[in-house]
């Protein structure tokens, strides 16, 4: 087995484990991306196979497509204002359960629906784990505010580069019309400090990060044909 079919075998095994965590009658947020997918894929199934009643409330027009093909009864916050459980994916998680969301350029909705949810199952693969958070920080921003975005990055010590489309040419476009400005600022000394110092730059919807949901999230790592759920408490290696 190649390292790349390694990993896509532990998205696969990790997602269908946390689709185990849905209960009749939950309504689910349902996270964007391949490890996401894989749980919707597998709700879909016990819809079927265990007649569970379950609604999902996606956080992308991709995720909406993807449970509507899985047989999952989709709506969205203003019909579930409150939700039992949200799956979802990411591109890094530290061991103080801060995360970097954003890779699929959906990280605004997923943040609104983890802020709706009692209980936040984070699902990875081994690679995206590390002691601290190192990766760059996908920011939603208003178009016309991109170059004053940037500069307010910089003067916070980082690198911001406008994210291009893949099959188009341009700036990637959000799910809600706005361009994604990918900030790289090397080690993350004090996340949730950097969370509130970007979100407070004017023209910016929302960053990746994620610093207040560790309470009510859980984290389950995929890797070497299983998975384990991870505590705050554990020492994760460095990536």
């Amino acid at each position: 087995m190649t390292s790349k079919q390694a990993n896509l075998e532990a998205k696969r095994i990790v997602g269908i484990a946390a689709a185990g965590e849905v209960e009749d009658g939950m309504a689910v947020g349902l996270g964007t991306g391949s490890t996401a997918n894989y749980a919707i894929i597998r709700i879909g199934e016990r819809i079927r196979e265990e007649e569970i009643a379950v609604v999902g409330v996606p956080t992308s027009y991709q995720s909406a497509i993807r449970a509507r093909a899985a047989g999952i009864r989709v709506a969205d916050l203003a019909d579930y204002p409150e939700l039992d459980l949200t799956i979802d994916g990411a591109d890094q998680v530290d061991a103080a359960f801060n995360v970097i969301k954003g890779g699929g350029a959906a990280h605004t909705r997923e943040k609104c629906v983890a802020d709706a949810s009692t209980r936040i199952l984070i699902v990875v693969d081994v690679t995206k784990v590390a002691d601290r958070l190192h990766m760059p920080v996908p920011v939603e921003v208003v178009p016309y505010a991109a170059t004053g975005v940037a500069r307010h990055v910089g003067r916070l010590g980082g690198d911001a580069v406008i994210r291009e489309g893949v099959k188009k040419d341009g700036p990637v476009i959000t799910d809600n019309g706005n361009f994604i400005l990918d900030c790289a600022f090397g080690t993350i000394e004090d996340p949730e400090n950097l969370e509130t110092s970007l979100n407070t730059i004017p023209g910016v919807l929302t960053s990746g990060l994620f610093t207040e949901y560790a309470e009510k999230m859980t984290v389950m790592v995929g890797g070497d044909g299983s998975y384990r759920i991870l505590t705050r408490s554990d020492r994760v290696p460095s990536r």
